[in-house]
């Protein structure tokens, strides 16, 4: 009893100590055995990453299976490993997967029994793997569209395709990046969007097989995306329209340009808001206000939608400013009239208003004369013992008013006094 337990202790510290130092047993060594049937008949049939064999069963009693043996194509020694055992001599077919497409690789067999006794092997079997896909015969790129590139082509022949991989290189360095997979072999096309205005990308698609095998890379195509509008050139703003101002521009050169945006700003240092949009080389901006200045940019809008860059520095538009005030020269009676004299202030002027202002009881009087077209007027409405004070405004052809002149006062003499 203590011999068993001693040999039992044996054995699970053999076990433990192997675990722990991750020792696998070596398999004992065939022996090679000139009296075993030997693999005949062998034929294959090859795919791109896979060759797949047949071979004439041997249904001898002691045999258990077969070795396949290959080469490695990697390695330059010759030299054929085994790759697979097949553990059923009752097995006809076997397929060896992974493989690199187009690469050629050599193939022996050889059968083998539960001693560990092995066959002769077979003789050398060539095979070739079938070589990668070829992507797809026609590809294009359609440019000119706004912020996308159009990219189509003809369907893969081959039904094994499950679908198409597309790759983008932007011309700046030579990667390539996967940016879409369009599943479906008879799909041919891809809109690339999102893409910078006036910007070149190339393009090429690779095809991906069922089995998930993908294909070499088609050729190369360059597709450009539709360049803005040209900036607007010749922007003016007049400076002499009375309470508007009128901004003029030179038409876009290009045929497919359908309006304009006019932005506008109150110093040319703040941010241009949206003021209006027209199919016209001209916008008139009702301002109502004399002397008023605006700064103002003008793009352009194609049938696309794409819109020009704003002119770097904007132009400035004033509305006419009001005329300068006369100069009021004289005020004085004369016999039993007030006589006001006075000269323009510029030549703007095409005729003026005579204001008269006085106090009459608790209340004050404010009397306007229009339509003077002489620099004198002669006000015979006066009271004796009143006190009268005038100031003039000039208009000018649009009617715009000036400022009026500083009002001057005078006392008219009481009858007694007036000659």
């Amino acid at each position: 009893m203590k011999k068993l337990i001693l040999i039992i202790s044996s054995i699970v510290l053999t076990l433990v100590f192997s675990g722990c130092q991750n020792i696998v047993p070596t398999p004992p060594k065939r022996t090679i055995d000139p009296n075993m049937p030997i693999v005949k008949d062998i034929k294959i049939l090859t795919d791109m990453t896979e060759v797949a064999f047949e071979w004439t069963p041997i249904y001898t009693s002691n045999i258990k299976g077969y070795h396949l043996y290959r080469s490695d194509p990697l390695k330059k020694d010759g030299k054929l490993h085994l790759i697979a055992t097949i553990d059923d001599r009752y097995v006809s077919h076997y397929v060896d997967t992974k493989l690199v497409p187009g690469t050629v690789y050599y193939y022996r067999m050889s059968t083998f029994t539960d001693e560990n006794r092995e066959s002769e092997p077979s003789s050398v079997v060539e095979a070739k793997t079938m070589p990668l896909l070829a992507s797809v015969p026609f590809i294009k790129a359609i440019s000119g569209l706004p912020h996308r590139i159009k990219i189509i082509w003809r369907p893969h022949p081959n039904p094994r395709v499950a679908a198409y991989i597309i790759q983008r290189n932007d011309l700046t360095n030579l990667e390539w990046h996967d940016i879409a997979t369009i599943d479906g072999r008879l799909n041919a096309e891809y809109i690339d969007k999102g893409l910078k205005d006036n910007k070149s990308y190339r393009y090429r698609v690779k095809v991906k097989t069922y089995d998930g095998i993908i294909s070499t890379p088609s050729d190369v195509v360059e597709g450009n995306t539709k360049p803005l509008p040209p900036i607007v050139s010749g922007v003016r703003a007049s400076r002499d329209l009375p309470k508007r101002i009128e901004i003029t521009w030179q038409k876009s050169p290009k045929k497919d340009v359908v309006y304009y945006n006019v932005y506008r700003a109150i110093t040319p240092y703040l941010f241009y808001t949206y003021l209006a949009k027209t199919a016209d080389n001209k916008f008139v901006d009702m301002i109502g206000k004399d002397g008023v200045a605006r700064y103002y940019k003008v793009t352009a809008v194609d049938n696309e939608g794409l819109e020009s860059l704003k002119q770097e520095n904007p132009v400035m538009g004033t509305t006419l400013a009001k005329p300068a005030s006369p100069v009021l020269t004289n005020v004085v009676m004369d016999g039993n009239f007030v006589k006001i004299t006075w000269k323009s202030g510029d030549n703007r002027a095409v005729k003026y208003t005579v204001i008269k202002t006085y106090n009459e009881g608790f209340s004050q009087k404010k009397i306007r004369y229009i339509n003077i077209y002489d620099n004198i007027y002669i006000d015979k409405d006066i009271a004796p013992g009143k006190s009268y004070s005038y100031s003039i405004i000039a208009v000018d052809k649009y009617g715009i008013e000036s400022k009026p002149t500083e009002e001057v006062s005078i006392d008219v003499p009481k009858q007694d006094n007036i000659n």
